[in-house]
């Protein structure tokens, strides 16, 4: 005998909004969902760096961050990927 699963509470149940056509159904979506992530990666260790877990990394790792995010996005502005 099994016994009912209790039911989440509404607040859990209730889906997160759908993301625009642009990031989730036109083509090249992928590649503008990651270039978004790569932007807000490197937007938020660059404004968090004055607080103190990421004032005690070394610079060279916030500029390794930093240039890894520009070279991600040129590489999708110059070479998008092409779909059949």
């Amino acid at each position: 005998m099994r016994l009912p699963r209790p039911r989440p509470p509404a607040w859990w149940r209730s889906p997160l909004p759908p993301l625009p056509p642009l990031l989730n159904q036109l083509p090249g979506a992928a590649g503008r969902r990651r270039a978004l992530l790569v932007a807000i990666a490197a937007a938020g260790v660059w404004l968090l760096r004055p607080w103190p877990p990421f004032q005690w990394l070394p610079g060279w790792v916030v500029g390794a961050l930093l240039l890894w995010a520009v070279v991600e996005l040129l590489r999708w502005l110059w070479w998008p990927r092409r779909w059949s």
